[in-house]
């Protein structure tokens, strides 16, 4: 029997069984992983860190519920790129396995809080458009500064709650039950239960925005009706549709980049894996820090907020490159005017 099959269906949960997990086989393998986890992980840093201080930055954003829900998906995929970079290179591309089973599981904890959290905020800023849509009237009522701070206060300690259960004792170690053939350690009935938790966040997801997109383009059609008319209502309802689009393409590139993750997590829970499609999922797992990627540049690109603030740090940026470029200049003429004189 071959050894490092032997995880997927006992409790074998020695250091040695870490390298059966290890299922990049070519040095052609590690270097793509690297360069594909290198780019994506610092781009997102970079991208999100950006969010992050427009947001804060600027009195009129910080203030504002929606802004404060994408502030959180930002910190949710700074950390997961973070921490994920680190310990996927460190397993999959360096090999590291020395470190203690409550090691391991505290990073896998760690990502999971992380990627769980980014997915929550997502249904956080889908729901608030929810409602900024269907009950326009009474939004600022209830969706408040303080009510939004709570929820993203209850988001958090749930994440971090579920992604650390492994670390707290529901693993195949302490259970002397069937590991997963993904991840070490990692009950199968424990990823089964984490997966239904994704699906659900996921399905509450795609309900909310097909409530504001079809609310969205009912303000479009009542807009094209009434082009005569101006003033705030038109106005908020031009914003709720920019946004509205907005929070689809990011839906549509999360479905995109988290599927293929998702289907082989099932298949490997009701069936056995090969060592090709294991080679595949540890590909496909980049893909999330690719959505993670992509997500501030759709908000800078479709958020007129953000992308103005993003244009006058740019405009500042440009004036003090500007003034520092012309002071020697101006420095050395002043020094010469000195010598003529």
């Amino acid at each position: 029997m071959d050894t490092c099959r032997t995880p997927a269906n006992t409790s074998k949960c020695s250091g040695s069984t870490m390298e059966c997990f290890m299922v990049l086989s070519t040095q052609a393998q590690k270097i793509s992983i690297g360069i594909l986890c290198g780019l994506f992980g610092t781009m997102c840093v970079f991208e999100n860190s950006l969010v992050l201080y427009l947001i804060f930055s600027s009195p009129g954003t910080r203030k504002k519920p929606s802004y404060l829900f994408i502030g959180s998906l930002a910190l949710a995929d700074i950390l997961a790129s973070i921490i994920f970079v680190c310990s996927f290179v460190n397993f999959h591309v360096f090999n590291e396995a020395g470190f203690s089973k409550e090691v391991f599981l505290l990073q896998l904890g760690g990502v999971n809080t992380s990627f769980s959290a980014s997915l929550s905020s997502l249904l956080l800023t889908a729901l608030d458009r929810y409602i900024s849509i269907s009950r326009p009237s009474e939004y600022k009522l209830l969706m408040t500064r303080k009510r939004a701070w709570t929820a993203l206060a209850v988001l958090w300690v749930t994440c971090a709650t579920i992604a650390c259960l492994p670390l707290l004792g529901w693993n195949c170690c302490v259970l002397d039950s069937a590991c997963s053939e993904l991840f070490p350690f990692v009950d199968d009935n424990y990823l089964s239960g984490w997966i239904c938790f994704v699906v659900v966040l996921l399905g509450c997801i795609v309900y909310a925005y097909a409530h504001v997109l079809w609310r969205a383009r009912q303000h479009v059609a009542y807009m094209e009706k009434h082009q005569a008319q101006t003033g705030k209502q038109n106005t908020r309802m031009r914003m709720d549709v920019m946004l509205a689009k907005t929070l689809v393409m990011v839906l549509a590139v999360l479905m995109l980049c988290w599927s293929p993750v998702l289907v082989l997590m099932i298949y490997s829970i009701f069936g056995r894996l090969s060592d090709r499609l294991r080679k595949v999922f540890a590909f496909c797992s980049t893909l999330c820090l690719l959505n993670s990627m992509v997500n501030p540049i759709i908000y800078a690109l479709r958020s007129k907020e953000l992308f103005s603030s993003l244009r006058r740090v740019f405009s500042h940026f440009r004036r003090q490159l500007k003034v520092s470029e012309g002071s020697p200049e101006a420095e050395s003429t002043h020094k010469s005017s000195v010598i003529e004189t």
